[in-house]
């Protein structure tokens, strides 16, 4: 161990690319205060690295500076045999909101919520309220955007603003000034749709309620910046065509990294083998006329395009909550005239390629001009179906209840080259029949 002391900023930079004994080297080399900071800014599971390795003794110290949600996040990055010793460190009160949070699913509002938040009763005045706030927020820091009265049972009745409440005569009472229409979502509502409600609305933060309609907590905007960007990598990865990674790339090791890229490999290459079988089906046609070889990979690696950017602007889309799986015939319509309007245009650069080579360069001999026009009218085939399959296929598995990122652009390109040697052959088949063929 060195002396030498360590700035947060500096250790912040280095630490993606640090191995854990180096990060908590790193981390006790900091100050106190700019340790707290620095712990505080970490991942849950940056969180749970630095508590695993520090010593025992000081285990109790960051633990008891974590807020109760993010607690039941880093208790739940430890094996389950280590949980209930890590919950022994915390005070009572938060011990107990700690259990209760673990009691939801990772990606529910109730496992993003935290249990600390600002409520009022409505026969209080606003001087009333005000106070009472005043001595809640001081232990509850993350709970200042807004106050919730309830009532006795808990019951969510309405809302007010900490600045509204701030500024109203002192002698109106709460229900004289709270809003009355609640947005609140579910414990149970998956986080990408807690996601979804907060960007709507624009809120800082959303009551969760359980099925009886009491409060149990808040769903903060801090909490679903986290959500959307791990939502996001995750729909990245897929459409990259790999399992998504569980931790980040530089802490990924090398077997965990070729088992998820391995497997989506392998079967993009089984995949692909089905081009190799349309191409033997072709054989014959191909060793009449060898200048249609020349212009496979142009076809294919165009319907591939084509499906790759309507998989990846849907699966977006639906994400987003753009589309839902039941406007899927005012999605194919739209990608149909994309599709034949993209293909139009690639026809029309392939038919001059081909004109132009042969009036150039004479590359492609008395019937170029049939042979651009089987390219060009095989690009259009081919455009158009690779649209209709990119963007019908997250669609179907969104309504089978999958993921619509697995609809990968190298699956839809896979997909797209099969059928699009059939399309190719076909046209090729209908127009050079008698000449070339």
């Amino acid at each position: 161990m060195h002396d030498e002391r360590t700035t947060a900023s500096e250790l912040r930079e280095r630490w993606p690319l640090l191995s854990p004994e180096e990060r908590i080297e790193g981390f006790e080399r900091l100050d106190r205060d700019e340790a707290e900071g620095f712990f505080l800014s970490l991942s849950p599971r940056g969180k749970a690295m630095v508590i695993g390795g520090c010593p025992a003794g000081e285990r109790r110290i960051w633990m008891r500076l974590i807020a109760p949600d993010d607690a039941a996040d880093v208790v739940q990055e430890f094996p389950p045999t280590d949980r209930e010793g890590l919950l022994d460190l915390l005070d009572k009160t938060a011990r107990n909101e700690v259990r209760a949070l673990l009691a939801y699913a990772e990606d529910e509002a109730g496992g993003l919520m935290s249990p600390r938040f600002a409520r009022i009763r409505p026969d209080m005045t606003a001087e009333e309220a005000s106070r009472y706030v005043r001595r809640q927020v001081r232990d509850q820091p993350e709970t200042i955007y807004y106050v919730y009265v309830l009532d006795g049972e808990q019951h969510i009745l309405g809302i007010i603003s900490f600045r509204e409440l701030l500024t109203a005569p002192g002698d109106r009472l709460v229900r004289e000034i709270m809003k009355s229409e609640v947005i609140t979502v579910p414990e149970d509502m998956d986080d990408e749709e807690v996601a979804r409600v907060i960007a709507r609305h624009d809120f800082l933060a959303v009551p969760v309620v359980d099925q009886d309609g009491r409060m149990k907590g808040i769903v903060t905007v801090d909490d679903i910046v986290d959500v959307v960007q791990r939502e996001a990598t995750e729909d990245i990865h897929k459409l990259g065509g790999l399992e998504a990674l569980d931790i980040p790339y530089m802490q990924t090791g090398f077997l965990p990294m070729l088992r998820k890229r391995a497997g989506w490999l392998a079967l993009l290459f089984v995949g692909e083998m089905l081009t190799t079988n349309a191409m033997a089906r072709y054989e014959d046609e191909i060793a009449r006329a060898l200048v249609l070889a020349i212009f496979i990979p142009l076809i294919i690696s165009s319907g591939g395009n084509s499906g790759s950017q309507a998989a990846t602007l849907v699966t977006r889309a639906l994400a987003l909550g753009e589309v839902r799986p039941r406007n899927w015939w005012r999605i194919a319509r739209r990608e149909i005239a994309m599709g034949l309007s993209l293909g139009g245009v690639l026809a029309v650069v392939g038919l001059l390629r081909v004109v132009l080579g042969e009036w150039l360069f004479q590359s492609f001999g008395e019937h170029a001009f049939l042979l651009g026009l089987t390219v060009g009218l095989s690009l259009i085939g081919v455009v158009l179906w690779g649209t209709v399959c990119g963007s019908m296929l997250p669609l179907i598995l969104r309504a089978l209840r999958l993921d619509p990122a697995s609809a990968s652009a190298p699956f839809v390109a896979t997909l797209v080259d099969v059928s699009g040697l059939l399309i190719y052959f076909t046209v090729a088949e209908a127009i050079l029949s008698g000449t070339l063929l």
